[in-house]
């Protein structure tokens, strides 16, 4: 018996580090500057900008030999192998800007259209957050309408106690979906922000070379 208890009690320890450490790949790889991380992350929304001022070819030659522009609170870095740009807030290990659990960073394409370029921003969190958050949620959810149906199959309604407690219960659960999609909300607005401060600043640095190429002193 001790063997069996003391057997599960190691599997759950494994199984509890395998799980941490798929998160940590996870989030390295949303993090990541690398080839393979280009468009890595579940995309949850997007948005095209126009601009009528550069050229494909001009935007893209403002990347340099590295690939990458450094910018104030973030940085880009041209793939060319996907044809895609990485735009990332900079993700500092002791920093005081308070982190959420749903980073967004984003991937954005680079079209001619006409005498300029249409971009189109994609903004994606690391897969576990968004897979944990669905299941966190959903727990919630089909938890509280399977105890009602069991509680209600046993018989539980048919007193004002057994009322009492269902609807306890029910409005339990409705607190707590209701909590999980409010932080959520909350946390989506703060890293939206930062994401797209990154993406103006990147659109200021085009905007403002091509301005100085065009009226050179």
């Amino acid at each position: 018996m001790c063997y069996g208890a003391g057997t599960m009690l190691l599997a759950g320890i494994f199984g509890s580090i395998l799980f941490v450490l798929l998160i940590i790949g996870d989030w390295y790889q949303f993090t990541s500057l690398r080839p393979f991380a280009a468009q890595y992350g579940f995309g949850i929304a997007s948005r095209r900008d126009r601009l009528d001022t550069l050229t494909r070819q001009a935007l893209l030659r403002q990347f340099g030999k590295h690939d990458t522009i450094a910018l104030p609170h973030g940085v880009a870095r041209w793939f060319g192998a996907q044809e895609v740009i990485s735009l990332r807030p900079t993700y500092q290990l002791f920093s005081m800007r308070f982190r959420t659990a749903w980073p967004l960073k984003g991937t954005v394409t680079v079209q001619t259209a006409g005498d300029g370029v249409e971009l189109q921003l994609t903004k994606r969190i690391p897969w576990s957050s968004g897979l944990l958050t669905l299941i966190w949620l959903g727990l919630v959810a089909i938890g509280t309408v399977v105890f009602l149906v069991t509680f209600g199959i046993d018989g539980g309604f048919g007193s004002a106690s057994g009322w009492a407690l269902a609807l306890g219960i029910a409005g339990l659960g409705v607190l707590v979906l209701l909590f999980g999609l409010i932080l959520v909300s909350l946390a989506y607005r703060l890293e939206d922000s930062r994401l797209m401060q990154v993406y103006q600043e990147l659109q200021d640095v085009w905007l403002n070379q091509s301005a100085s190429v065009s009226n050179p002193l």
